[in-house]
């Protein structure tokens, strides 16, 4: 799924406000604490009790999966665990003082450990493996009970178990994510509390994301490109219909499944559009990613709109079909800085194998006005299926002809004219702003003609 998270599943922002809003906890006849865990810091030191079992098992696991030892390495560390053993050691004892791995290396793994067992906390569930982790949260792959099916469980750190900001962003995000029903969407399945541990179920997606994607291959295929772009702005019209806003629209939130289908996900920074009091108190605070996130984000606006995901996705989109972010820089402030002020490369200038059409379509979703933008995503759909038949974006494409622009111009001049004769200043075209209107008539008449010898290379180039 996505994002640092989860290398593939629900993500947590790159933003450091992306944990989410609004308290409350789930039934305690349901979810329960599993009994009998301690600190495995004191279980590798015992080596005793059944909670230093499962502690030892787990390290032996993820000392092979981080390529810090072999199996047969870890089977021989276990044998000298065993109760004959004059030494009676733990197995991380065993693992340091045979050089194995450092004591670093020991701590690093105890709290990977923890997290993982923090996991197994939840009763109903079968944690299978930990997924991914961010300074936000833990999530887990496992396998629902009740329903026999697989799901992602998203947990949040015992430190912000304490901070009612953290756990009220938290159960937002789950009750945003309950609202909404779509198939190119992650679906939230449940939130709640089991003991000290604050957690959130959803659809386990199998498969990448599209960062993931973008890394291996470097670019996408436009047709490609296209296609899970129109998936993703779908599943922003849903969510917009529903009065949210994602904000955090990026390659690593969006799912590739083996079976091929896209999936939005992590609604961690997601908020309803007319939420005034949420609103005024993130004012003149930049929440999002800084490669993919919008000129008013960036500016801390009150009134942020369906238009700063369409920005994002112009920018994921970007990054899509030429392999390099829109704006780069050495920090997130001179990549925000140039978000704000610096023209857009346009993508058909990086890759000129892409259409005029989809570098057009790009263009206006990233416009650095949001007047200049799609209205909505229902305008960016029709241009993204425009240009997925070869057909120019209607919206995107608007260029007015030569003939009706000169129509306007004359017209204009053809207004000015009686004012001069009746000023007495001779000949109309001596008058200043006449001389604009016609030096400006032959500008743009010189502009669509060029417009047209490319609209025109760009058809036989198809």
């Amino acid at each position: 799924m996505p994002g640092e998270t989860t290398g593939g599943r629900l993500s947590v922002s790159d933003s450091a406000a992306g944990a989410n809003p609004s308290a409350g906890s789930g039934p305690a006849d349901t979810f329960q604490l599993v009994t009998g865990q301690t600190d495995p810091a004191d279980e590798s030191k015992s080596g005793t009790s059944s909670g230093s079992s499962a502690f030892e098992s787990i390290l032996g696991r993820l000392v092979v999966e981080q390529g810090l030892a072999t199996t047969d390495e870890v089977t021989l560390a276990k044998r000298k665990t065993a109760k004959d053993d004059p030494n009676q050691r733990s197995l991380a004892q065993v693992l340091v003082e045979d050089a194995i791995i450092t004591d670093r290396q020991l701590q690093r793994l105890r709290r990977a450990a923890d997290e993982e067992r923090k996991g197994q906390a939840i009763s109903g569930y079968k944690v299978l493996e930990k997924l991914g982790a961010g300074a936000m949260a833990t999530v887990f792959k496992a396998r629902q009970l009740s329903l026999d099916r697989l799901v992602a469980i998203k947990i949040l750190p015992r430190k912000f178990s304490g901070n009612k900001q953290f756990i009220e962003r938290f159960y937002a995000e789950g009750r945003v994510a309950a609202q909404l029903n779509h198939p190119n969407i992650v679906q939230a399945y449940d939130v709640g509390q089991s003991g000290e541990f604050h957690y959130f179920v959803m659809e386990y997606v199998e498969g990448g994301t599209v960062h993931d994607a973008i890394a291996a291959n470097k670019r996408f295929k436009e047709k490609e490109a296209v296609e899970i772009a129109i998936a993703v702005g779908e599943a922003l019209e849903h969510a917009h219909d529903k009065g949210l806003i994602h904000r955090d629209v990026k390659p690593k939130n969006v799912m590739l499944t083996k079976q091929g289908v896209v999936k939005l996900a992590d609604l961690g920074l997601a908020r309803a559009i007319d939420d005034k009091e949420a609103a005024m108190a993130e004012a003149g605070k930049a929440y999002g990613t800084p490669y993919y996130i919008s000129p008013e984000q960036i500016r801390g606006e009150v009134t942020i709109g369906q238009q700063a995901d369409i920005y994002s996705l112009g920018a994921t989109l970007y990054h899509m079909v030429t392999g390099n972010v829109p704006f780069n820089g050495k920090n997130p402030t001179e990549v925000m800085q140039k978000h704000l002020k610096s023209p857009l490369v346009p993508p058909d200038h990086v890759n000129p194998q892409l259409s005029a059409g989809i570098s057009e379509v790009i263009e206006k979703m990233m416009a650095k006005s949001r007047k200049d933008r799609y209205k909505n995503c229902a305008d960016l759909l029709t241009d993204l299926r425009a240009v997925k038949k070869g057909e120019p974006p209607p919206f995107a494409h608007t260029e007015m002809p030569a003939s009706a622009i000169a129509a306007v111009l004359e017209t204009q001049a053809a207004q000015a004219v009686p004012l001069q004769a009746r000023q007495g200043t001779g000949s109309p075209f001596q008058d200043p702003s006449v001389k604009m209107l016609v030096y400006g008539f032959i500008a743009v008449s010189a502009f669509a003609a060029v417009m047209t010898v490319v609209a025109v290379l760009g058809l036989l180039g198809k």
